[in-house]
């Protein structure tokens, strides 16, 4: 029998609901159970391909070629469970769904309302797609009181009643902000999220209170008693030094405990020892290194989520913490030799990650100058590798014009968008596909390393699969005077067409 945990989120956006919801997750497979984790978001966008980065981060796209909410990358970082396209859906995908059956007449010309046909579409998300998972967690995407939460607050009421008892636990993550004049931590906000919960006929089972600080034991008794849920239940989500901790904190605080109880299942002690060896690593590194990440959307760091991530990974694995160095690319585009000098200085290594659009380009590329001539290693990510072509063939290659068509045109065009290339084996036409989404090449592609190359010392292998999101491509027909400047084309897809990995030795 499968068991679902919805997952909402009350008084302000950005509380953690999908860090929770990951946590959670990372908990009940530490105790053995078979864990989904899935995202419903309540914006009318299709999906995020579209969206600025400053509204909502990066863009994570799954192996299968979704683009998704960033909060999926958390879930297969904490529980090492493949996300797909039936993990996420958005206002905009329930509608069109709608939509395209009321075209085809599937509703039997009946007038289609949001009750019962878009909420019976959210439900169908609900249960579609379930296979063998003992538990699914779902994190509701916004805020309890947005007028766009109320669709899918109405389908989880009706959700739980067609469940039955014991099947459906609900997990409110409510902010317990600090008045520093007061000098006090304050539940009112909380209970009003509660409250609009249950106005929308659901009661909170478990809530999660989001604060900087300790929360007080006259606190949660309130929590208890105005939420209408059992004091153990009212579980502190205090800040941690690293995200990694948050699965260690939880359980500590009796949250997985908590939901065993709920469910009625077996509460066997949950294997958390490579939790907390992570983060034994990541808080006591002995030693740090500075990486220059130059970007255009540097302001909002979490457009850039999983690189970061990544890069905590890797550091922790060598005992070493990564410093990042935010560099604007757009300043380095008027940056004379001593502010290029000031930005780079005592730098052990730059990132170029990826992005769309002219802003910052030349900037991006004079950072990849920088790090080649004063031998600063250098990694380009996307745009980042495509810039580090069109840099190696301006400088060394005798095309000082050389470009992207994406942003120029240029007699030398060493990045072009392809008219086709193969997926699956079959070949696609960039002409076949509408609009801005979904156009891309998108997702996980096999990748043939030399096996001469730093890729292969690397990765220690043959063939690789990495995930991508772009439409334009390096253009072969440039391929042996690229060679012949030093650049090595050390993966290539295995038709030989795509050119998946660069690096000069």
């Amino acid at each position: 029998m499968t068991r679902f945990i919805f997952v909402t989120g009350g008084v302000v956006s950005s509380l953690g609901k999908g860090l929770a919801a990951a946590s959670l997750g990372a908990l009940l497979r530490a105790r053995g159970f078979q864990v989904r984790l899935r995202k419903l978001d309540p914006y009318l966008n299709v999906d995020p391909g579209t969206l600025s980065p400053y509204q909502h981060g990066e863009v994570y796209v799954t192996d299968d070629g979704t683009e998704t909410d960033l909060d999926l990358g958390h879930y297969e970082r904490f529980t090492e469970v493949e996300t797909t396209q039936s993990d996420y859906t958005t206002t905009g995908q329930i509608y069109l769904r709608v939509l395209n059956k009321e075209r085809q007449g599937e509703y039997l010309g009946s007038t289609v309302q949001v009750v019962p046909h878009i909420t019976n579409e959210i439900k169908h998300f609900l249960s579609h797609c379930t296979n063998d998972e003992e538990i699914v967690i779902y994190e509701i995407g916004g805020t309890v009181g947005d007028i766009e939460s109320l669709p899918f607050l109405e389908a989880l009421r009706q959700f739980r009643q067609e469940q039955g008892p014991g099947k459906t636990l609900f997990m409110n993550v409510a902010l317990i902000p600090y008045i520093q004049a007061a000098c006090e931590s304050k539940t009112k906000p909380a209970q009003h999220s509660v409250r609009e919960l249950q106005r929308s006929g659901i009661q909170p089972d478990i809530l999660l209170a989001r604060c900087d600080r300790p929360l007080s034991l006259e606190n949660r008794q309130k929590l208890a008693l105005f939420c209408n849920i059992p004091f153990e239940r009212v579980i502190e989500a205090q800040d941690v030094p690293t995200i990694y901790q948050a699965p260690l904190t939880y359980h500590a605080a009796g949250l997985d405990d908590q939901v065993m109880a709920f469910f009625g299942l077996p509460s066997s002690p949950p294997a958390l020892a490579p939790w907390r060896h992570l983060v034994d690593k990541i808080l006591s590194t002995s030693k740090e290194v500075t990486v220059a990440c130059v970007g255009k959307y540097i302001h909002f760091p979490d457009t850039y989520k999983s690189l970061l991530e990544a890069m905590v990974h890797a550091g922790a694995s060598q005992n070493i913490h990564v410093a990042v160095r935010w560099v604007d690319a757009e300043l380095l585009e008027e940056a004379g030799p001593e502010s290029l000098e000031e930005h780079f200085r005592g730098v052990d290594g730059i990132l170029i990650p990826g992005g769309f659009g002219v802003r910052g380009v030349e900037g991006k590329i004079r950072a990849i100058s920088y790090g080649r001539t004063h031998n600063v290693p250098c990694l380009g990510i996307c745009l980042g590798m495509q810039l580090m072509v069109v840099e190696t063939a301006r400088s060394l290659g005798g095309m000082p014009d050389a470009a992207s068509s994406e942003f120029t045109a240029s007699p030398y065009p060493v990045i072009d968008i392809l008219s086709s290339w193969m997926k699956q084996g079959e070949k696609v036409s960039y002409g076949d596909q509408k609009g801005l989404g979904g156009s891309m090449r998108l997702g996980s592609f096999p990748a043939y390393l030399s096996h001469t190359s730093k890729a292969f010392h690397v990765y220690k292998k043959d063939k690789i699969f990495e995930r991508h999101r772009h439409r334009y491509e390096v253009n072969m027909t440039y391929r042996e005077r690229l060679e012949a400047a030093g650049l090595i084309f050390s993966g290539v897809s295995p038709d030989g067409l795509l050119t998946e990995i660069v690096e000069r030795q």
